[in-house]
């Protein structure tokens, strides 16, 4: 009994292995357009409207958020509510926090992550790399921690809105992706996309 337990063990096993060594061209053609094109219209705001080392609109959080959203697309953490609503929640805290605790980082950052995780949590909108934006308005550059709370509209939600429709572009293009996971968010973005391939 314990023998054919360890056996069908090593067969899951190996099973798991080779489906996660597999490689998908397709896939990783989309992951990487996707990718590339989301960073990079990002990249070329930062570049047309802020010189040197002023990276405002190219947070650090963006990358981490591009490996969620084009690389695992079905991914709970990957869901427009994660991707939005992690990020904005995440960095009204870090604002908030950076705001009360502005000369402590030893105590301001911990206090941001984790108020982060929490506030993530309760609103079940966990997103990763949101605890970097939270973190980013703590350490961030002083051009970043000038920004207060505008840092909540650019570059956080102005970010994550190019992110999202660059998803919502190339994570849609082929069958075998679909972005959003959910079916009710699926059938309307199908809905919209028949309404204006139509006209």
């Amino acid at each position: 009994m314990a023998t054919q337990k360890i056996k069908r063990g090593y067969r899951k096993t190996r099973y798991i292995l080779y489906k996660e060594t597999l490689i998908d061209f397709k896939e990783q053609f989309w992951s990487f357009l996707g990718s590339f094109v989301g960073i990079g219209i990002l990249s070329y705001i930062q570049t047309k409207h802020f010189s040197g080392n002023d990276a405002v609109y190219l947070i650090g959080s963006f990358g981490a958020s591009s490996v969620l959203v084009y690389g695992i697309i079905q991914s709970p953490f990957s869901q427009p509510r994660n991707l939005i609503g992690g990020h904005l929640i995440s960095a009204f805290i870090g604002v908030s926090v950076n705001y009360l605790i502005p000369n402590t980082v030893w105590i301001a950052a911990p206090l941001a992550v984790s108020l982060s995780i929490v506030f993530m949590q309760i609103t079940k909108t966990l997103h990763p790399p949101g605890g970097a934006t939270a973190l980013i308005a703590i350490i961030g550059s002083e051009k970043i921690k000038s920004l207060g709370y505008w840092y909540l509209v650019s570059p956080t939600l102005v970010g994550v809105f190019i992110l999202f429709v660059t998803a919502l572009i190339f994570n849609n293009m082929t069958p075998s992706r679909q972005y959003p996971s959910h079916s009710t968010y699926h059938k309307y973005y199908h809905k919209i996309r028949k309404r204006l391939t139509k006209q």
